[in-house]
């Protein structure tokens, strides 16, 4: 099962600014945990107690951070092809709340951040984008054919 963020477990630092607005303090590390977990920004912002357009100044300012960023996005986008393909040998097709899963859905989102993926890997690894993208291009067919399978298989079943 797919890691979901748990907004219990946020614990960031707030300090009162001299506006008298609240302020977080630590939120980068929260927010990288959550955007790793879930691949949302909005919603990592949120359970890190701060706005999307913070962290998305924070980006265009630092370049550390923005590469942290990557790596995370990377590792979100690792889970849910893992996660996907866990399904999919598991014969596991509902959620739990027991409604058929999207795996359209996912593939179109894996498919959408191939080249961010491609690049964060490249750089991990030390090889090029190009070679990647092919990889993942290879890992995104075999998905879609498992699929095809599982529905034909699924399919023959209820006649």
């Amino acid at each position: 099962m797919a890691r979901r963020c748990n907004p219990e477990s946020v614990a960031v630092a707030q300090v009162k600014a001299a506006d008298g607005s609240v302020r977080q303090r630590h939120w980068r590390k929260a927010f990288l945990e959550h955007l790793a977990e879930s691949s949302n920004v909005a919603q990592s912002a949120r359970l890190a107690g701060i706005n999307a357009s913070r962290a998305y100044r924070a980006r265009r300012n630092d370049p550390a951070f923005a590469k942290a960023w990557v790596s995370a996005l990377w590792e979100g986008y690792l889970h849910l092809e893992m996660e996907i393909l866990r399904r999919l040998r598991d014969g596991d097709l509902k959620t739990g709340e027991n409604e058929k899963y999207d795996f359209a859905s996912a593939i179109r989102l894996l498919a959408v951040h191939r080249d961010m993926a491609a690049q964060a890997q490249a750089d991990h690894r030390n090889v090029s984008a190009a070679e990647v993208r092919a990889s993942i291009d290879r890992k995104v067919r075999a998905i879609r054919e498992q699929v095809r399978l599982e529905n034909y298989r699924a399919r023959k079943q209820g006649s």
